[in-house]
């Protein structure tokens, strides 16, 4: 079983190499093996020529095991056991140093994408300070992963997680990807202001100068709802009766879901329990509550994840992309009601859990 993970892990360090998102000897990659153990790269090893011998199995404690040769793990392993001693679902931990999101995050906190589909994949990327070559502290980087997948450390390079080795791959991929797209809208956004044509040169310009995400978020002016003062029980019958309050009182709401025609029953599920709750939505306006668990959309998550989407720290069409929710229905079918359905996350952040 290991060497076939081994094998896996080669595959993806060559797929970096390849992209271009690891140079040199930078980078390090690590795969759960099971509770206890994982396998890491060994530090000096060029991740888009690994051998067998380059990946080591070592414990949760940072321990090589017998067997593994001569060579020393990576310098990040203390990051890489700390992710996966405190969230048991990753089972795969890449870290590069793609090199235009590096550039993008020595001027920048966070970034949006402006495309739909790397908003639901990436969501708002954001960034801590990194003060060492290797992480001596892990705890802001678990922090950060707890709501998004992936989180850059600043003047360092980019740690992504996932279900599995591409998953993670994945992530960095899009998001170096994304910022070369927000480049390049720069570039055209400058020169059609100067009179230039296509072919020319930009003028430099700062990166935290990039545009927005205009055009793909609700209004500025109506910005995130307020939140509520009182605090209810998770999946309470209190807090879901003022969950149907808030979404039949609110305006924007209602002229999203006559717009948009939005029909369906959409149901959200406790893991640990079994718990559901099933809303029927007619045009945008819930008329109907029940405990179908039939409904045509099904929202599964545990609930350390339901808690951070009711207190406005994880996004969760981002969260059933990375897999930290599970969506039973037609994601295309949805996502015709995009934007009733943002609406509808935005105000179950008036509805904050204890």
């Amino acid at each position: 079983m290991n060497e076939l993970l081994k094998s896996k892990i080669i595959e993806i360090g060559k797929l970096l190499w390849d992209k271009g998102l690891v140079t040199g000897y930078n980078g390090n990659i690590s795969a759960r093996v099971d509770s206890n153990n994982l396998l890491i790269t060994a530090t000096g090893t060029c991740l888009g020529y690994l051998k067998q011998e380059d990946i080591l199995l070592i414990n949760l404690s940072g321990e090589v095991l017998p067997g593994n040769g001569e060579k020393k793990p990576s310098s990040e392993k203390l990051m890489h056991t700390e992710i996966y001693k405190n969230l048991p679902q990753t089972q795969a931990v890449i870290h590069t140093h793609p090199t235009y999101t590096n550039g993008f995050f020595l001027a920048n906190e966070s970034f949006s994408p402006k495309t739909f589909e790397a908003r639901f994949y990436l969501g708002e990327v954001k960034s801590i300070e990194q003060f060492t070559p290797s992480v001596t502290d892990a705890t802001p980087v678990i922090k950060e992963l707890k709501a998004n997948n992936i989180v850059i450390l600043r003047n360092h390079g980019a740690v992504a997680v996932g279900p599995d080795l591409f998953h993670a791959f994945v992530l960095i991929q899009e998001l170096e990807e994304q910022v070369k797209t927000d480049l390049v809208s720069v570039h055209y956004k400058i020169n059609s202001k100067q009179g230039g044509q296509p072919g020319d040169m930009a003028l430099a310009v700062s990166p935290s100068r990039l545009p927005t995400n205009e055009g793909l978020q609700l209004k500025a002016s109506q910005g995130p709802p307020p939140t509520h003062s009182k605090k209810y029980k998770l999946f309470s019958k209190e807090q879901i009766e003022e969950i149907v309050r808030i979404i039949n009182s609110d305006t924007q709401m209602q002229e999203l879901g006559q717009k948009t025609v939005m029909n369906m029953d959409l149901a959200v599920c406790l893991q640990e329990t079994g718990a559901i709750y099933s809303f029927k939505f007619e045009n945008g306006r819930i008329v109907k509550t029940s405990n179908d668990a039939q409904a045509e959309f099904l929202i599964t998550a545990n609930e350390t994840i339901w808690r951070a989407v009711f207190n406005r720290e994880i996004d969760p069409f981002v969260a059933t992309t990375q897999k930290k929710m599970n969506l039973r229905g037609d994601f295309a079918r949805i996502s015709k009601w995009y934007a009733p359905c943002s609406r509808i996350f935005q105000l179950w952040t008036q509805v904050p859990v204890e």
